[in-house]
């Protein structure tokens, strides 16, 4: 696990091996899923590393994947992604990563899109 001082510091990074493991997935698995865009990873001192936040239980949060891929298509960057996902904003009363983790990804998608 790694540090950080992004918007997202208070989650614990998870590096790849720790994703593979908490998904029951080889590191090869973990490395198609990021391509296919169901969770982003960054680099923080050089390594690879995932939010823990992005996950409940022993699977990524389902409406993620939706959300970096609207993102993306805004022209965000992973970095940014992140950090717009760890940010409070006052239309959802908290940080998105908090709204999808409960399961109101509509009002997420709304405000993503507005940023296109």
């Amino acid at each position: 696990m790694v540090t950080d001082e992004t918007p997202a510091a208070e989650t614990m990074w998870l590096t790849l091996p720790d994703v593979a493991a908490l998904l029951g997935e080889t590191p090869g698995r973990v490395s198609r899923m990021i391509d296919d865009r169901a969770f982003v990873a960054v680099r923080r001192d050089g390594v690879r590393v995932v939010p823990s936040a992005f996950f409940l239980g022993d699977r990524a949060i389902p409406s993620l994947r939706g959300t970096i891929i609207l993102m993306q298509d805004a022209g965000f960057e992973d970095e940014e992604i992140v950090d717009w996902l760890f940010v409070s904003h006052p239309e959802l009363g908290n940080a998105p990563i908090a709204s999808l983790r409960a399961g109101r990804k509509a009002e997420v998608r709304r405000i993503a899109q507005a940023l296109a």
